[in-house]
């Protein structure tokens, strides 16, 4: 499910700033962004988004621009640079050299500039990271529930389509059966003509036949699953893969009515069921 999340902090030391982006996919994909002191925390930020997020494609991008009062990292060997200096000057003054370029030369000489040790990871500053992602995350979560609850309105609007289509059939299954036992019994007579033929064998065919193109029990299971979709679209919990079972349900006992409908006028209520279907599994690789 899509959604996008930012926070951000400012303090003496500098400004810290994180962003939370969710693209639709059926598994987690993350992908972080970080300086290069937060790295060693790699780890606890995927499972702390894993925790928050569950699923989709998620870029965290976390920057952070020094302050003022940042403590310098570098430093730099005096005494190596004037001799690399020196050295350089006495070359350009034998070629007649100019000494612009000399000082950048010099200063970029090795060992010149040093670190100033390792930079380590305050446990205050990672604490102030982790709250803000948190924030950040709180953010992309909102944006998620506003998409939401767009979502459950159009899944709500399919299933009662579904369900205006199962009562049309409803509607249509005791005509159909009448047509098709008139539609056997015309046939034979045109068959057999005044030949003749055993009245109550030829019922007992017709009993066994119309027993295949019974739908009484899709069409109840029909309903209940319609109803158990609308019921786990209440829950506070995520069940974006149980609605896809139900909806698979769904979809074997619409195709069982296809299968068995024999019927023009029926099947074009089965095709708009399986269109609204559709819409449904295509709308559920947003839920999580």
């Amino acid at each position: 499910m899509t959604g996008f999340g930012q926070a951000s902090l400012t303090s003496g030391e500098g400004t810290l700033t994180i962003e939370v982006k969710s693209l639709n996919s059926k598994f987690l994909d993350l992908s972080l962004r970080l300086p290069k002191k937060y790295s060693e925390k790699e780890l606890e930020l995927r499972n702390l988004i894993a925790e928050r997020l569950e699923r989709g494609k998620v870029a965290l991008a976390i920057d952070f621009q020094a302050g003022l009062k940042q403590e310098i990292r570098q430093q730099y060997n005096e005494t190596l640079f004037e001799a690399y200096y020196m050295e350089l000057k006495k070359l350009a003054d034998k070629v007649h050299a100019g000494h612009d370029t000399l000082f950048q030369l010099a200063l970029s000489a090795p060992d010149v500039v040093q670190s100033n040790g390792k930079e380590e990871l305050d446990p205050e500053e990672w604490n102030r990271v982790v709250r803000l992602l948190n924030t950040a995350i709180d953010h992309c979560d909102a944006f998620r529930i506003a998409e939401g609850k767009s979502l459950e309105v159009k899944l709500r609007t399919y299933i009662e389509s579904i369900r205006k289509g199962l009562e049309e059939v409803e509607v249509i299954d005791p005509k159909r059966i009448e047509k098709v036992r008139d539609r056997i019994k015309g046939n034979i007579n045109e068959f057999f003509g005044n030949e003749g033929f055993d009245a109550n064998r030829l019922e007992q065919e017709i009993i066994f036949y119309i027993e295949k193109l019974d739908i009484h029990e899709e069409r109840v299971r029909l309903k209940t699953h319609l109803d158990y979709f609308l019921d786990m679209l209440k829950e506070k919990q995520s069940n974006g893969k149980k609605l896809g079972f139900i909806a698979q349900e769904i979809g074997r006992e619409i195709n069982t009515i296809g299968s068995k409908a024999n019927d023009a006028e029926m099947q074009k209520y089965v095709v708009i069921m399986k269109e609204e279907l559709e819409k449904i599994k295509e709308q559920l690789n947003n839920v999580l």
